[in-house]
Parts: C-alpha cells; sequence; structure tokens
C-alpha cells in the first residue's frame, strides 16, 4: 500500500521516507498541498501521513481530498526525535493495519 507522507520541513520528510522504505514501505512525500493534491488525485494512495506543521485549514482540506480519492487512513503525525524509532513505533503499525483491511 502507498503511503503519502506530507510535511513541511524537507528534511523531517526525507527522514520519515527514509526509514519506511528501509522497512520495506512504498512511500513518496511532498512538502507543499498542490503536490500532495496532484499525488492523492491519482488514486494510488492507501495512507496520508500529515506531519505537524500542516496548518488546521491546510491540514483539513487535505483529509477532505484525500478521503475522496481513496485513501483509507489519514495518520496525523509530529515527529518526536529520534525519528526512526518514532516512525517504526507510531506510523509502520497504522500502515500495516490499513493495508490489512
Amino acid at each position: 500500500m502507498r503511503t503519502l507522507v506530507l510535511g513541511r520541513t524537507p528534511d523531517r520528510v526525507t527522514a520519515v521516507l527514509a526509514t519506511l522504505r528501509a522497512d520495506g514501505f512504498d512511500a513518496e512525500g511532498v512538502s507543499t498541498d498542490d503536490e500532495a493534491l496532484k499525488l492523492l488525485s491519482t488514486g494510488e494512495f492507501g495512507v496520508l501521513i500529515i506531519g505537524g506543521g500542516v496548518g488546521p485549514r491546510s491540514r483539513a482540506e487535505i483529509k477532505e481530498f484525500a478521503a475522496e480519492n481513496r485513501v483509507r487512513r489519514v495518520i496525523d503525525g509530529a515527529l518526536s526525535e529520534p525519528f526512526d524509532v518514532y516512525v517504526r513505533r507510531e506510523f509502520e503499525p497504522l500502515i500495516r493495519e490499513a493495508a490489512a483491511d
């Protein structure tokens, strides 16, 4: 199941992607709403992770759009260090759960 990571800080997006990919997940990452909307419109993503830096208005719009475009699970996240531990503990179980549904 493909996962899209939306975060405002490119370094953090890169860190999340590195961990997910190292653990065998198919993931893409972006830092802008426009990029996220473009990718979500393909219907290829089953999970969306929205980083803590994404503001409330953008977050609501992206979530609504995701629901209309076959995203099974939206995960709200605010990374804490070490990032790889956080991703494995908080995100990966939810991605696996969405894939199993």
